[in-house]
């Protein structure tokens, strides 16, 4: 499989780059930036054999199969319906639209192309969000009574796209879309927004730097959503889940190859659980390859996009704040 990079982002090193050195019949073949000199120093860097001088002369490139495009949110939607009907299969980062309107027309778009769309949530594709689902859903911790998940970093740069509205930006687009995630992976039942509110910049009060979001998860479970791009919680990833037999808490369900601290307790007994083995992007890019294959491996399709999509923009008409555009 030949992928073509749109953009030299930051995090395709991290998220695609080193993965494809360790993933068989994957090629990183070919990238188009907004600048050349961007693309050419990138790839150079990288090794990646061809540069293109522009995002459509790269998808019109027949030796491509598919594409990675990692740039910013606001522009997911329309470089994706793009490379569908360029008949690219596409692994988008995450979020991978910016509302739902959106999701859902990349949804139709990838049923009618029958190509495949994955959003790149790659912590979902690592063995310790399966083992998380597993208990959850498993009923080793009884009737679930609360969800709690959240993505807090510090990003003090303001002039970053991440607080741009115009691309798509806020804590809960960036960062937070993981929790939201993560906590539809753990809820019992489909989450319904019950409340929410947003700190917001005083230069740009449609966009949050911090949201904090309640939820109804049924039958009697509730839950909480906490993320923030700049607030006075410094570092902050973890999911916690407290049922009427026990609990699971996990620190950094995000990036568990670097580190994290999975503890299960269950009668009064703590276990402690180890996950080793490769990054999660290299088993986000495995069965990137696999779903292309034709294996039913894909764990994040555009419906499930729809349904992330749909939490996010109820969350922001909960908290006052304009959907993202």
């Amino acid at each position: 499989m030949r992928i073509g990079v749109l953009g030299a982002a930051r995090i395709a090193p991290a998220a695609l780059i080193r993965p494809a050195r360790d993933v068989p019949g994957v090629e990183v073949a070919a990238i188009a930036a907004r600048l050349r000199m961007r693309a050419t120093a990138f790839a150079g860097k990288n090794g990646i054999p061809v540069i293109h001088e522009t995002y459509d002369d790269l998808l019109a490139d027949d030796t491509l199969d598919a594409v990675y495009i990692p740039l910013p949110n606001g522009r997911h939607a329309r470089w994706t319906l793009a490379a569908l009907s360029a008949g690219k299969h596409v692994l988008v980062e995450k979020p991978s639209t910016a509302n739902a309107a959106q999701a859902r027309a990349v949804a139709a778009a990838a049923t009618d192309s029958g190509l495949v769309v994955m959003e790149a949530f790659h912590y979902r594709y690592h063995p310790l969000a399966a083992r998380m689902a597993a208990i959850v859903h498993g009923g080793e911790l009884g009737r679930i009574r609360r969800v709690e998940t959240s993505m807090c970093f510090p990003l003090p740069s303001f002039s970053d796209i991440r607080y741009d509205y115009g691309l798509a930006g806020g804590a809960l687009m960036d960062a937070g879309c993981y929790a939201v995630h993560c906590l539809r992976l753990l809820s019992p039942n489909t989450p319904r927004v019950t409340g929410a509110r947003a700190r917001t910049l005083r230069s740009e009060p449609r966009i949050d730097r911090a949201m904090d979001a309640r939820l109804d998860l049924g039958d009697g479970a509730t839950g909480l959503i906490r993320t923030s791009i700049w607030s006075t919680t410094i570092l902050s990833m973890r999911a916690r889940v407290l049922g009427d037999r026990g609990s699971l808490v996990v620190d950094n369900y995000i990036l568990p190859h670097l580190f994290h601290r999975f503890t299960l307790t269950l009668a009064g007994r703590r276990v402690h659980e180890k996950f080793t083995g490769p990054s999660s992007y290299t088993h986000q890019l495995r069965a990137f390859a696999a779903a292309v294959n034709g294996s039913p491996a894909n764990l994040t399709p555009p419906s499930d996009s729809v349904t992330t999509m749909s939490l996010i923009d109820d969350i922001y008409q909960a908290a006052g704040l304009p959907l993202r555009q």
